[in-house]
């Protein structure tokens, strides 16, 4: 194995790469980097693919999948950011199954994983288009396949170097900007949008005003996205304060452990997961055995939605949330199945979420040892305790593993129920993104302009 992983990361280095800058960049250029890469995804997500048929196939739970993968189905972005996600949940779970063997926590080691994963998220772009051209998402015009096949691997592949640029050059993660961008157009969208005629029909604010007046359950995913908002932040502000010292006497301190340890990411990971495993159902439908098994993972994964009622025919939607429809309905065997299901939907999410908390805490140099580690070299310890990294090991093991693990399942529930709330109009899990995403690229931001500051005051003194 160990010939293989040396031959791909060998490959990988003919593969075009962005060097990151050895020069710090001002804040201002990175502002600039950050707006270019969100105006060509969005036009990018305009462009048509050339050479298609009948357009794009109709699957309904994808469609509110992929705006938690910055794709737009028919666009050039059709795969969107899935091949780059899907790449490193690869990568996670052989190194889990110890099929891949790499020290994730020295620097070689890290550097190689990210070469495999840029080559492996490269080889997905095109296996992934041709799963969408197979499995009927995309039908493309006779003689055409190869060519839309082609379009789609290459908008995921400029997706691929576009967050490459932000992380370098821009502020934050390329692929939280994507997310949020999408969802935040998507919801304004269906929330104030006007209608043409017989075309389109109106938003929520326009039905409860002018087509519903007084109907509040219109409403309802407007107080789910505030409910989000305020549990998100809420959340962001709870912490742990492990006490510090420097040195034997020195200044006492405290190192903060937020409850988000795991920060957002591993719904991203767990979403793309899910929608990944719809689509290769939609691929392998007919295979015997295998066929069966992912129909069973795609139940499983799926967000439950409960259509047909006046509720989702006002926001001219196709499907509905539960809680709405729970409201509307009552209790009936359709309202039944379908909060049965989102229960095995709740369990999977917060199941994969906490799995890929656990290996977001290991890539990013957040485990219990790496922080110890850090600790020590910066001549901090523990205090009443003798300075030994072991020490400091056995103090954090109280505290991040669970918090890793309880947040992990506080944003697979906060991300579920509000999939529950507002499904068929936005989505849960997308208002959850969006919120940290947005909440993290604030503190980036303020944290650039005090480093600023703090240099100015320096030369002044």
């Amino acid at each position: 194995m160990g010939a293989i992983v040396d031959g791909l990361v060998g490959i990988s280095q003919y593969l075009p790469e962005i060097k990151k800058s050895e020069k710090e960049i001002p804040f201002s250029q990175k502002m600039i980097w950050t707006i270019f890469a969100l105006v060509i995804f969005l036009v990018m997500s305009k462009i048509m693919l050339f050479g298609l048929a009948s357009g794009v196939g109709q699957n309904e739970d994808l469609a509110t999948a992929q705006l938690l993968l910055a794709s737009e189905i028919g666009t050039i972005i059709t795969a969107g950011i899935g091949p780059i996600v899907m790449a490193s949940i690869f990568l996670q779970l052989f190194l889990g199954a110890q099929i891949l063997k790499l020290d994730i926590h020295a620097p070689e080691g890290r550097a190689k994983f990210q070469q495999l994963q840029k080559i492996l998220a490269v080889l997905l772009c095109f296996i992934e288009a041709f799963i969408y051209v197979a499995g009927g998402l995309i039908v493309p015009s006779p003689g055409m396949l190869w060519l839309v096949v082609l379009q789609i691997a290459f908008g995921s592949l400029i997706l691929l170097y576009l967050d490459e640029l932000v992380s370098k050059y821009g502020i934050g993660s390329g692929i939280s900007l994507f997310i949020a961008a999408g969802v935040s157009a998507g919801l304004f969208w269906n929330v104030f949008r006007f209608p043409i005629g017989e075309i389109l029909q109106g938003g929520i604010i326009y039905n409860f005003i002018f087509e519903s007046p007084g109907n509040w359950i219109l409403l309802l995913p407007l107080l789910g996205v505030l409910a989000i908002f305020l549990a998100v932040v809420f959340a962001e502000g709870m912490h742990v304060n492990i006490p510090i010292t420097m040195g034997y006497k020195g200044t006492g301190g405290r190192y903060p452990v937020k409850f988000l340890y795991v920060s957002n990411m591993p719904v991203i990971l767990a979403m793309a997961l899910f929608m990944n495993l719809r689509l290769y159902s939609l691929f392998l439908q007919k295979v015997p055995i295998v066929g069966q098994v992912f129909d069973f993972l795609a139940w499983a994964t799926m967000m439950p939605s409960i259509g047909n009622n006046q509720l989702f025919q006002a926001v001219n939607t196709g499907g509905g949330s539960l809680i709405a429809g729970l409201v509307i309905q009552g209790v009936t065997d359709a309202t039944m199945a379908a909060l049965a299901q989102g229960l095995v939907y709740l369990v999977m999410l917060s199941l994969a979420c906490v799995v890929f908390g656990w290996f977001w805490v290991q890539m990013g140099n957040q485990s219990t040892e790496a922080v110890a580690a850090q600790l020590e070299r910066s001549g901090m310890q523990i205090p009443g305790f003798r300075r030994d990294k072991r020490v400091i090991e056995k103090v954090l093991e109280r505290y991040i593993p669970p918090i890793t693990i309880l947040g992990s399942i506080f944003v697979a529930l906060l991300a579920g129920t509000g999939d529950f709330v507002l499904a068929g109009i936005a989505s849960g899990t997308g208002i959850l993104l969006t919120v940290g995403i947005v909440y993290r690229f604030y503190e980036e931001i303020a944290k650039t302009q005090q480093e600023m500051l703090s240099k100015v005051l320096g030369k002044m003194s």
